[in-house]
């Protein structure tokens, strides 16, 4: 982790999301950089990606099928009839006064959730960024 963010600060690159957990074999991380570039930046990003020496694997998935999803909470202050209307979303905390929403999906979905939810008064945000994997092949 230490590595791929030196890179990524020393060069100069920016990151708009990084998620990292462990994986089903010891010792070895899943990380999902999400970052943003001409083509030329991301080709450097990967082949600097590449010379790390405890990177096992690179994957670009702009071109590839893959599936992204993303985790945020909300709490937005519920009070009298905004609680039903909320209600209909995953509530996972609620107080007299405010309510904590969990939400899954893509970013543009993350942000479409943000953007009806402001009328009900946004207090907190926290986003845990992409997390992708490649789709599996269909069998024919």
């Amino acid at each position: 982790l230490s590595r791929v963010a030196g890179l990524f600060s020393g060069r100069g690159f920016n990151i708009d999301s990084l998620n990292v957990a462990p994986t089903l074999e010891d010792g070895v991380s899943h990380m999902t950089i999400t970052t943003y570039g001409d083509s030329q930046i991301l080709e450097q990003i990967m082949k600097q990606l590449h010379k790390i020496v405890t990177v096992i694997k690179v994957m670009d998935f702009a071109d590839m099928p893959a599936i992204e999803r993303e985790m945020m909470f909300v709490k937005v202050q519920a009070e009298g009839p905004a609680r039903s209307e909320i209600f209909r979303c995953k509530v996972v905390d609620v107080s007299s006064s405010e309510m904590t929403i969990e939400a899954t999906g893509d970013h543009d979905k993350l942000d479409a959730i943000l953007s009806l939810l402001h009328r009900f008064g946004i207090k907190e945000v926290a986003r845990t960024g992409s997390v992708a994997m490649r789709r599996s092949k269909k069998c024919e």
